[in-house]
């Protein structure tokens, strides 16, 4: 949590915050699917399809399906899986560390802190202002940039100013988790989600951008106007409020900072927005990677280290720091990756998927769309990490989607939707749940206030899957 942050904490140290939330243990999970998947290929008869190219990237060819003999994988083989999964995930592991060590840089130089004082400070006489324009910062960092874990700090930032302005804690706590929340399931630009399903799908990275920013305007607009009109009624009465761990006595501490944009900060943001511009004339332009993007982000470390006037080892300390920070999600995605690498030496992968297309071949596309939407909802429940959840169902939804004639593109979007919602509803989602400790608003309140804005957000996804699934959403 940031140094601001923690001045402006005004949670007691009372029992409600000492007890622990349960939650599941994500890497005991995926080492039971990881085992499952080992039983399976003693049940499941072994079988593949031919792959071929087809403008550069691998396809099935559907008539080719051939039963095989079966080649069941050992206990031992499965423990060696962890590891070759975790090395043929390398590519996208790495990444991960490298932009958790951008985020421990910037963090570094107090900018975003900074930035997010002074913008509450000047929006404090302009309060219908302040939900929006505080979700839409959110918003475009969970869009951008996977912005979920970073956001929690700003909690106890953005709760006093909430209760100063008239709100109540829960409207403070929903600006920042319902905002990031928006730009993490519309994902226009999220690395952590559509940049690593895109890859395994063999799309060019963050392509079909345009239906993705229609998607997020379409999404932000209903989540402002969603705590915006509850923030209004509190306004007018108090009492139907909810405080938490929160008085309005500490409230006005916020009101008080001097802290200010500084020529540093104002110089760091805009080497960060002429970081996106590179970004994406280097993807569309020449078609860069995952590769090409991670050395982007190195040379902006630099570069917002210098600017930060940052000595050398801060910066490699913050850098590794920041790493260290996501080094668990890392290893979520190796981990993912071991499972596949039990389906594929079973061989078992090509007969599941010869199994669905057959059960679904005579139902029509749009529902079998719909049906990869839910069971993507389905797998996030059980799985809550965004990469892992893609590591894990994209190489299968991937062929499925060939084998069905839906684009690879629409598969993507089932899974960044499905994804999104899950994580400011569900209580396997740990950032959710984090972020409802600091605030103390138990889940179970959470769940039932939250709840209509899930089921709006689940129709627009619905729709936005079957519109791309109908105007053939690609490019492939």
């Amino acid at each position: 949590m940031s140094q601001n942050a923690r001045k402006l904490d005004v949670t007691p140290s009372g029992d409600k915050m000492e007890k622990k939330q349960r939650k599941i243990n994500v890497f005991a999970l995926l080492l039971g699917i990881l085992l499952i998947a080992t039983i399976l290929t003693y049940l499941v008869p072994a079988g593949e399809y031919t792959r071929v190219e087809v403008d550069g990237r691998t396809v099935i060819d559907p008539g080719t399906f051939k039963w095989k003999d079966a080649t069941p994988v050992g206990p031992f083989e499965m423990i060696k899986a962890v590891h070759t999964g975790m090395v043929e995930a390398a590519n996208i592991v790495f990444f991960v560390l490298i932009i958790g060590g951008f985020f421990g840089v910037l963090s570094a130089t107090g900018t975003v802190d900074v930035l997010i004082s002074t913008m509450a400070r000047k929006l404090s006489k302009r309060e219908k202002l302040l939900i929006p324009i505080m979700m839409l910062f959110f918003a475009a960092g969970g869009s951008l940039m996977g912005m979920a874990e970073e956001t929690l700090a700003y909690i106890p930032l953005l709760i006093p100013l909430a209760l100063a302005l008239g709100f109540d804690t829960l409207t403070g706590t929903a600006m920042v988790l319902l905002g990031a929340s928006a730009g993490f399931t519309t994902a226009v630009m999220n690395p952590f989600t559509v940049g690593i399903a895109q890859g395994i799908a063999e799309l060019p990275m963050f392509s079909g951008i345009g239906y993705r920013l229609v998607l997020f305007v379409i999404v932000y607009l209903v989540s402002v106007i969603f705590v915006y009109r509850y923030a209004m009624k509190v306004k007018k009465n108090p009492s139907i409020g909810f405080y938490g761990n929160y008085s309005k006595e500490n409230a006005s501490e916020l009101l008080n900072s001097t802290t200010k944009l500084t020529t540093k900060h104002k110089l760091i943001l805009t080497a960060f927005l002429l970081n996106y511009v590179v970004l994406a004339f280097g993807v569309i332009k020449y078609q860069w990677y995952i590769t090409e993007i991670a050395a982007l982000f190195v040379a902006l470390t630099v570069v917002i280290g210098l600017i930060g006037r940052l000595s050398v080892d801060k910066m490699v300390s913050s850098f590794t720091s920041g790493s260290a920070a996501l080094i668990g999600g890392a290893l979520v995605i190796g981990l993912s990756r071991a499972t596949l690498v039990v389906l594929n030496q079973g061989f078992i992968v090509d007969s599941m998927l010869f199994g669905i297309s057959e059960a679904i071949k005579d139902v029509p596309a749009y529902l079998s769309v719909i049906g990869m939407y839910n069971f993507q909802a389905l797998i996030h429940f059980i799985l809550a990490s965004g990469s892992g959840h893609a590591m894990l169902t994209m190489p299968i939804m991937t062929p499925l989607a060939d084998l069905l004639n839906i684009s690879r593109q629409t598969a993507v979007l089932s899974f960044s939707f499905a994804d999104g919602i899950g994580n400011i509803i569900f209580p396997t989602a740990g950032t959710l749940m984090a972020g409802l400790a600091i605030a103390g608003i138990p889940w179970t309140k959470w769940a039932k206030w939250v709840l209509p804005l899930i089921l709006i957000q689940y129709v627009i996804g619905l729709v936005a899957v079957v519109i791309a699934y109908l105007t053939e959403y690609g490019p492939f």
